[in-house]
């Protein structure tokens, strides 16, 4: 994830159950809960939305993803460059179905935090698997 300003972020989604999907421009609400604890949370074209808690202090981080009933039977259909697809999504969203709500709470270790400059579209700009080797493991 690349916080790309206090109201947009781009992102990838290396593995699980839509691994090889990545969004940019994602509008967001951002805020800092307290010193050091920041919550990122959105809502999707697809209807899925998501809750991120970040601790960059202590590396880590807690999610809470809230997929469609679409999402979770189909979620293979969001595996894409999303921001190429809107329609697609939103065709998908509408069609349904919603209910139930398929919930993933887990957390994350953050293995990279730096800052990249504001609004800097080079950071995100190729799908998951096309990153070079190796660079999942990188830590700072």
């Amino acid at each position: 994830m690349y916080v790309k300003n206090d109201h947009t972020i781009d992102y990838r989604i290396h593995s699980g159950h839509v691994g090889g999907r990545w969004v940019k421009d994602q509008e967001v609400d951002l805020v800092m809960l307290t010193r050091g604890v920041y919550k990122v949370s959105w809502n999707e074209p697809t209807g899925t939305s998501v809750v991120v808690n970040i601790i960059p202090g202590e590396r880590v981080l807690h999610g809470v993803i809230f997929f469609p009933d679409w999402v979770k039977t189909h979620g293979e259909r969001t595996v894409l460059f999303q921001n190429d697809h809107l329609d697609q999504m939103h065709a998908h969203r509408d069609a349904g179905p919603t209910y139930p709500l398929y919930v993933v709470p887990e957390f994350a270790k953050i293995t990279l935090f730096e800052n990249a400059g504001q609004d800097n579209d080079e950071i995100i700009s190729v799908a998951p698997g096309d990153l070079p080797s190796g660079w999942s493991d990188r830590t700072n």
